[in-house]
């Protein structure tokens, strides 16, 4: 989800930045990759200033939907886009705080999560005198629209938070929820019904994405073990907080059996999405960066094997996803920044 993203802004720049705005969208830019990333081609710029991050394809790969500072926004709002940058437009209501935004499969409707019930000014950023942290805004409900916003229907009305929500191929939603004291991945119908929590374990579990025939699900996950850590936890929770600085990848079927751990290297692991063939996950970590400023993106085969860096930039690069047809990898990234600690979203040929 994009708050992390505005954490992890603040390990790569060592300091809070805020946008001032997009630029216009000039146009899809190629861009010249470093030699090492053997595996994207014909990488091309889609947007130009500002935070742009968690871009996600249609069901006909031919949109993206994103979330954006731009227009000089204080805090994220949902836009869509055509894959080549044009037509890009504000969906959401331009209220409170989104995230975690996401195409049925369909076409038809689209869904994110929104705090404008909660307020119509942006929450306020997490309180950094306790260390790294993010905040879980309690406020968050899971919304879905027509494509164009309209029609707008709340689609979680439980207290807590409710977010980081995807779609399975067959309109199954999975996500995020607080509702039970705990931060634990639920599934449910498209129109909210049949509500099933699927993890158990204390700590976060969260991101969670389906595999391409709806029968895997991929997620990451932060579990305190020692008592000093499960105390921390718990504080931090009660003031709506968690410290994301350690995330490990997991891998369980749709039902919640069979989870198992994936990555076990202690540090930033998230956004994680399965290729194609229901094998391999590509994620994004700063396992490589000895300050953990750094975020690249790997791939690892499901049992934890296979290990293989994919980017070589030295800044940050994150929230991959492939189109439906395995052909094209969308992602966040600060390379090619204008501004320091702008974020843009960048699309490629995937080569195998």
């Amino acid at each position: 989800m994009k708050t992390l993203l505005g954490l992890i802004t603040i390990l790569v720049l060592t300091s809070v930045l805020t946008s001032s705005g997009a630029s216009s969208n000039p146009g899809p830019s190629a861009v010249v990759p470093p030699a090492e990333e053997k595996h994207l081609r014909n990488i091309k710029q889609l947007t130009f200033g500002g935070e742009n991050a968690e871009a996600y394809f249609s069901a006909d790969g031919k949109q993206l939907i994103f979330q954006s500072t731009r227009d000089g926004r204080e805090c994220d709002q949902i836009y869509t886009m055509n894959i080549d940058g044009s037509n890009i437009r504000m969906i959401s209501t331009g209220n409170g705080r989104t995230t975690c935004s996401y195409f049925f499969p369909n076409g038809r409707r689209v869904l994110y999560s929104s705090t404008h019930l909660g307020a119509r000014e942006c929450p306020p950023r997490p309180d950094f005198s306790q260390g790294y942290v993010w905040a879980v805004y309690p406020t968050f409900d899971i919304f879905t629209a027509r494509p164009d916003g309209s029609d707008l229907k709340q689609l979680t009305t439980t207290p807590g938070y409710d977010a980081e929500t995807t779609i399975s191929p067959s309109g199954k939603l999975v996500f995020t929820s607080m509702r039970d004291g705990d931060l634990d991945i639920y599934t449910m119908d498209s129109n909210g019904k049949h509500v099933r929590r699927l993890t158990n374990e204390l700590g976060y579990d969260g991101g969670p994405f389906w595999s391409y025939d709806g029968k895997q699900i991929v997620y990451r996950a932060n579990h305190p073990k020692t008592e000093k850590e499960k105390s921390d936890y718990v504080g931090l929770l009660k003031q709506n907080l968690i410290r994301p600085t350690t995330l490990e990848i997991w891998v369980m079927n749709a039902d919640g059996s069979n989870k198992r751990q994936v990555t076990h290297n202690g540090k930033a692991n998230f956004a994680p999405y399965f290729f194609p063939d229901g094998k391999r996950i590509i994620f994004a970590s700063n396992m490589s960066d000895p300050k953990a400023r750094d975020f690249d993106l790997y791939k690892i085969n499901v049992d934890g094997s296979g290990l293989e860096r994919i980017t070589f930039n030295e800044t940050f690069d994150g929230f991959p996803m492939f189109s439906p047809d395995g052909k094209k990898l969308v992602f966040a990234s600060n390379r090619n920044a204008k501004t320091r600690g702008d974020t843009n979203v960048f699309i490629a040929d995937w080569v195998e």
